[in-house]
């Protein structure tokens, strides 16, 4: 039996890819800061779902990691969705920090500990949420789109590292577009943005195609290839600005 660690499967991407995960048959060990959340996941199915609550910036978070391990039987596929992140147009330094110590920080500690736990278990796959926003300086939010590029560098970094030590582990960096979750319930309008189902669908056909790399979907990576080529220059003074939306309550 396939077994999968999902972190961040309270909401959003995370629960989504968690009940695809257990549709096709996966024993599953789920974890996030909300218990509760988790809890109605497990629900589906008792005897296939593992539960642990993990702050991914807590200190004792990679000791709770493989407890949830053992306790799920091993971990073949490590799914990791949580992540942060605000417009700061202001730079208001709490955002900022906050961002990096999530999305950075909480990142390789985790993502390391599952890294380390494959190389002395034989291997497996690491995919993640990174985002479109990584691959390029986004003004209205800096610590968001440093921190995205920071994930797909370091996974790329693993990647070559499991290569030259000859560790049977794959990687799989996911970057969606803009995604109808909590992340962007803002009251902004976010242009194209995609269903959360619709999200995980894809995810499931990039990990059993074992990609590389998975910009989803086709419009978005239509974007991320121009992107590439519009010059410094020109790409500073491009108004990214997401417009609030209007109240359209009579």
């Amino acid at each position: 039996m396939k077994k999968a660690i999902i972190l961040g499967a309270s909401s959003g991407i995370g629960m989504e890819v968690s009940k695809l995960l257990l549709a096709d048959g996966w024993k599953t060990g789920i974890a996030s800061r909300r218990t509760d959340r988790l809890m109605e996941l497990k629900s589906l199915s008792p005897d296939m779902v593992e539960v642990e609550t993990i702050d991914v910036n807590s200190a004792e978070a990679e000791k709770q990691l493989l407890s949830l391990i053992a306790r799920t039987g091993g971990m073949d596929l490590f799914f990791y969705a949580p992540g942060i992140g605000k417009q700061n147009m202001t730079l208001e330094p709490g955002i900022e920090t906050n961002t990096v110590q999530t999305n950075a920080m909480g990142f390789t500690r985790m993502v390391g500990a599952a890294y380390r736990y494959m190389a002395e278990h034989g291997g497996g796959h690491i995919a993640v949420i990174s985002s479109i926003a990584g691959t390029m300086g986004l003004g209205p939010a800096p610590s968001y789109s440093a921190t995205k590029a920071f994930q797909s560098t370091y996974i790329e970094a693993l990647e070559q590292q499991a290569t030259m030590r000859r560790l049977h582990i794959r990687f799989t960096d996911i970057r969606p577009g803009f995604v109808a979750t909590a992340l962007i319930d803002d009251g902004r309008h976010y242009p194209m943005t995609l269903r959360k189902e619709e999200v995980a669908r894809e995810i499931m056909k990039a990990l059993r195609r074992r990609q590389h790399v998975r910009v989803i979907d086709w419009r978005w990576r239509i974007i991320t290839f121009f992107w590439h080529w519009i010059p410094r220059c020109v790409w500073r003074h491009l108004p990214l600005n997401v417009k609030q939306q209007k109240d359209k309550t009579p």
